[in-house]
């Protein structure tokens, strides 16, 4: 029979087996050959996270973070001055108050010594020594009166003397809170010609900016074509790799047929030697001249091809098909239609699949990826020993993607059945869980969210993927996701999720600053700047409604969450807020 070959996916390496001798077992070395030559893909699969290489950019993200500085020392000034202005109007007002009151106070004293008066001229005049040295009859009662007199006299005088001492002290004192309110006045806008001034400055550098933006944009849609170009080259060569199969007739080679080698295998089939000695399980091989053609179980054929036909597909955390994916899922889901059951999350994954040495990895293997201090955080299809094949979060699809063998933490083959499960390797030193290839964020996290090397708010249209919402945008894994999460709560609800604000760029954060600079984010700090929060509305937009209700409950099945400083009595109570965790 002459010698078939599998078609290498990516065109980088070669695929090595060693003959096993069925009575020796004595290995010796094979060359698979490679398939047609393909675009290699890259290490940023879709080059929706990857870090472009910009001279222009770099320069001018320089100048952005200048600015972004200076408002940010200028921001202190701001609140400063705004509190300022605000404490000097509050004495203001309390002065106006004390004086309100003093002249209160004085105006009822003189109306008391006024209805004195009044009262002695209705009653025949007034009350004078004289009148009671003429009318008063004993002396004794003459000199009692005289004194009463004194008294009242004396304390009307003090009364009223007292009463426009205190209206006095509150002039002074509205006087002195005037003269301090007009100067807190003066710095609020000594401050806010400042600020201008920056605003301006990061005006300009938005433009530039802009310009940089729209070359890195090309840069990064050229990325993405040349991704594509890679998932169909790969899936064509997996096709005629099938083909080949089919012709000698073993494309349908069950795995329970390849499970034990050394007790034998179909017809000529022998086995594949092992890195570590010995013989492979769940896979062989047909020898030929110059090369041996690779024979693998029908189960892992059917499961690879399937995972051909997801290539392309958004990547959502917790959706399962068939529009979307998040990893484990979509290994879930191929090895399920070859009649393979397995676990749907990556932990379980790791868990339960019966590992092999990452040496001796094949197509259709669940490689593992991750790192000591993030523990587990990515699985998928190997293609080859540098290739595999995922739903990538930080691609935003379903890729063709490079294998990065310093991260590889194990590697399983599903058609060997499952293991007891094993502790899965997790986060250690306060490192942030990974899913699928890309960080998730707790609820309590209030620090920057960056990816792919871009600036806040200086992110490409091109790594950007609409909602379906008007003109609303977020990173692409994220809009599949609030795809999915709009499409239940439509569901439940029988109409859109309402949404107000999505991703916010540089240049709305320049002009939403300087329309409210004591209340905005400074540009290029937002949490919608970096295109993974939305804020929502038709009854989400408070506590307590049933639609709020709902996102507590489901948004998380998403990716979504509500973060803890948006939550009530933590002082930015923002029920609309809802940020993409990534998981």
């Amino acid at each position: 029979m002459p010698a078939r070959s599998w078609a290498h996916p990516s065109g980088r390496s070669r695929w090595r087996a060693g003959v096993v001798a069925l009575a020796v077992l004595a290995a010796c070395a094979v060359v698979l050959p490679a398939g047609p030559a393909l675009a290699a893909p890259s290490d940023q699969p879709g080059g929706t996270s990857g870090v472009l290489e910009s001279r222009d950019l770099d320069r001018l993200q320089q100048r952005a973070a200048e600015v972004q500085d200076e408002l940010r020392a200028r921001q202190a000034e701001v609140v400063a001055a705004r509190d300022a202005l605000a404490a000097a109007q509050q004495e203001v007002d309390e002065a106006q108050a004390l004086l309100d009151e003093a002249q209160g106070v004085l105006a009822g004293h003189q109306r008391e010594v006024a209805d004195y008066a009044a009262a002695v001229y209705r009653d025949g005049g007034a009350l004078t020594p004289l009148t009671l040295l003429l009318n008063g009859g004993d002396p004794g009662e003459v000199l009692s009166g005289l004194g009463f007199l004194d008294v009242v006299d004396a304390h009307a005088a003090r009364v009223i003397g007292v009463a426009e001492g205190h209206r006095r002290g509150a002039l002074d004192e509205q006087a002195r809170a005037q003269a301090a309110l007009d100067q807190a006045r003066a710095r609020a806008d000594e401050v806010g010609a400042r600020v201008a001034e920056l605003e301006a400055a990061a005006e300009a550098v938005t433009a530039e900016l802009g310009d940089a933006l729209a070359v890195v944009d090309g840069q990064l849609a050229q990325l993405q074509r040349e991704q594509l170009s890679v998932n169909e080259q790969t899936a064509a060569s997996w096709r005629a790799y099938v083909e080949q199969l089919r012709a000698a007739g073993l494309a349908e080679v069950p795995a329970s047929a390849l499970r034990d080698p050394e007790r034998g295998l179909p017809g000529s089939l022998v086995p594949v030697g092992a890195g570590g000695g010995g013989a492979q399980r769940g896979v062989a091989q047909l020898p030929g001249r110059p090369t041996s053609l690779l024979v693998l179980p029908a189960e892992t054929l059917a499961a690879v091809g399937s995972a051909m036909e997801a290539l392309g597909q958004p990547y959502a955390p917790g959706t399962t098909g068939p529009d979307s994916w998040d990893c484990g899922a979509l290994v879930q889901a191929v090895y399920g239609r070859s009649g393979v059951p397995l676990p749907a999350t990556q932990g379980e994954l790791f868990a339960r699949t019966v590992p092999v040495a990452p040496a001796d990895v094949l197509p259709g293997d669940l490689v593992f990826l991750g790192s000591p201090e993030a523990g587990l955080g990515h699985v998928g299809l190997a293609l080859d020993q540098r290739t595999m094949l995922a739903a990538d979060a930080r691609a935003g699809a379903v890729v063709v993607r490079t294998l990065p063998g310093d991260q590889v933490l194990g590697v399983g083959r599903p058609v060997l059945g499952q293991r007891p499960p094993v502790a899965v390797p997790e986060p250690s030193g306060g490192a942030l869980r990974t899913e699928c290839g890309n960080t998730v964020y707790p609820p309590s996290y209030d620090g920057g969210r960056a990816w792919g090397g871009y600036p806040n708010g200086l992110i490409p249209p091109s790594a950007m993927c609409p909602l379906g919402v008007g003109g609303h945008t977020l990173r692409c894994d994220a809009a599949a996701a609030y795809r999915a999460m709009a499409a239940a709560y439509a569901a439940d609800f029988g109409r859109p999720l309402c949404i107000t604000d999505s991703y916010r760029t540089y240049a709305g954060q320049v002009k939403l600053y300087g329309e409210k600079p004591a209340l905005a984010a400074i540009p290029g700090t937002s949490n919608h700047g970096w295109g993974l929060a939305v804020d929502l509305c038709g009854g989400i937009q408070s506590f307590g409604t049933p639609q709020y209700a709902w996102m507590v409950a489901n948004a998380g099945r998403f990716g979504f969450l509500h973060p803890t400083w948006a939550d009530p009595g933590n002082g930015r109570e923002e029920p609309w807020h809802w940020e993409y965790a990534g998981s």
